[in-house]
């Protein structure tokens, strides 16, 4: 059944904006597993523009926020940012999982990623109503608890780290397996290591399935000390 205009508003009264086009904010929290008459347009190519406009407003900010930072620091803190985790955390700020449009069956509107991908969705339906502002005032809202944050651990780096004081190659990663579907896929991915034995591990995105992989290897070096 098509949403009514509540849902819609109410996030609208969330978002502090009111969109000239609701349209566009149906579709971005519209899953692909509700399969509507008329071919009713899903929340990917929403999300594929919000996630161009989050990596540039969020690089603007922080270009602001720390002028003093190098571009390493920058880079960390904007990887940081635009996560899935930032913006699942985003999107539970919003309670967008009430909002989202999927099928009963699918438990969609409750995973981590849709909530994260619908988030990204949100900001590319803004952008499209009214351009660059709206969806800065929204990123600049929601974002400014976690601009200033501590820069966490990055099982990645740290394993880079370690490699490069000791003189050795760095690491190299592999997609060995893509299971799933397209809404709901795993990837399986291979890092490999000079004097290490090769490690695995899964994961939704093949970003988390990475990180996984360098942690794993990372306690195994722990184990070894």
């Amino acid at each position: 059944m098509p949403a009514t205009r509540d849902p819609v508003e109410a996030l609208e009264g969330l978002l502090g904006y009111e969109l000239r086009k609701p349209e566009l904010l149906e579709q971005a929290l519209t899953h692909g597993s509700l399969n509507l008459p008329g071919g009713t347009a899903t929340y990917e190519r929403l999300e594929f523009v919000g996630d161009r406009v989050l990596a540039l407003v969020v690089a603007d900010l922080l270009a602001e926020s720390f002028p003093e930072a190098n571009e390493g620091e920058l880079a960390r803190r904007h990887s940081i940012l635009v996560s899935e985790d930032t913006l699942a955390g985003v999107g539970d700020a919003l309670s967008l999982s009430r909002f989202i449009r999927a099928e009963d069956s699918s438990n969609a509107a409750e995973r981590r990623s849709v909530i994260a991908d619908c988030c990204e969705a949100v900001i590319g339906a803004l952008y499209r109503d009214g351009g660059l502002v709206p969806a800065r005032t929204f990123i600049a809202r929601y974002w400014e608890t976690h601009i200033g944050a501590e820069i966490p651990k990055v099982p990645a780096t740290d394993l880079q780290e370690w490699l490069q004081t000791r003189g050795l190659p760095l690491p190299e990663y592999r997609v060995v397996d893509r299971t799933g579907t397209d809404h709901e896929p795993e990837f399986t991915i291979e890092v490999t290591a000079t004097g290490l034995d090769p490690v695995r591990a899964k994961g939704p995105s093949k970003r988390i399935a990475r990180a996984r992989a360098a942690e794993k290897m990372l306690e195994q070096i722990g184990g070894a000390a």
